[in-house]
């Protein structure tokens, strides 16, 4: 994967640094990832950026770009953002992420600093002066109702840190496709244009893998929860061994009891 100081990235994609400043600000464009004193983009942030441009020249405003590309990175459609989530919970905002503190972090989460470098690891946080900047409200407001019905924090980000491991396999399978068939010797012989076509090829790869993983993770976390729901009533239908079973006493019982 090619990597590009900014002063390349805005040269290949044609978007002046102060630009691609200001997408960063905004929330469209995500931080480089920095190696030493040095910010190094990947070919993902060039892909952003052309599509930034491209919804800009569609007379997007940066508000709209912002929710859509938000939604894309959830795996959603246009037809969710316009179906709307609902009341907003309380980290959520499109134009800029919230910031917790660490004191919040330690009483809402019972986050220990192991528990909040991993999460800034994960993406959940980012520091942001004194404070983290929440880069995923979802997760953490998910996170502080789990830890007040008695979940340990640690157990959903080890839970993250195993799925992000499965998907990435899942992701590489994908791409593959495209990839097996094309990324070999023949690829040095062809053309620009052929290239392109194989570059757009791998781009349609992306909402098609969100809507398969999407649809099936759907209706296996559903089966999952109906399965533990019904487990759980069980115990409601169920006296424990030993125990006589809990029912209403009728009219006759209660007299056969009175005269006895």
């Amino acid at each position: 994967m090619a990597e590009y100081r900014i002063n390349d990235l805005a040269q290949v994609s044609g978007v002046s640094v102060r630009n691609i400043r200001v997408y960063q600000d905004r929330g469209l464009l995500p931080a480089p990832i920095i190696k030493g004193r040095t910010g190094w983009y990947s070919d993902e942030h060039l892909v952003r950026l052309n599509l930034i441009s491209r919804m800009l020249e569609r007379g997007y405003t940066f508000a709209t770009i912002s929710e859509l590309l938000q939604a894309a990175h959830y795996g959603m459609t246009v037809e969710h953002v316009l179906r709307g989530t609902g009341k907003a919970g309380r980290f959520r905002t499109f134009k800029r992420a919230a910031t917790i503190t660490i004191t919040e972090l330690r009483k809402t989460l019972n986050a220990s600093d192991k528990t909040i470098a991993l999460s800034q690891t994960l993406g959940l946080l980012a520091k942001d002066g004194a404070q983290y900047a929440i880069r995923n409200p979802e997760v953490l407001e998910g996170a502080e109702a789990l830890v007040r019905g008695g979940i340990d924090i640690d157990a959903l980000l080890d839970r993250w840190v195993r799925v992000q491991a499965d998907l990435a396999d899942v992701a590489h399978s994908f791409v593959s496709i495209i990839t097996d068939r094309y990324f070999d010797e023949r690829l040095r012989d062809m053309s620009d244009v052929e290239i392109a076509k194989v570059a757009e090829l791998i781009q349609t790869v992306r909402p098609m893998a969100h809507e398969i993983v999407e649809s099936t993770f759907s209706k296996a976390l559903d089966k999952e929860i109906s399965q533990a729901i019904g487990e759980a009533s069980k115990y409601f239908e169920t006296p424990p061994a030993g125990d006589a079973p809990t029912r209403s006493a009728t009219p006759e019982a209660v007299t056969k009891e009175s005269r006895d």
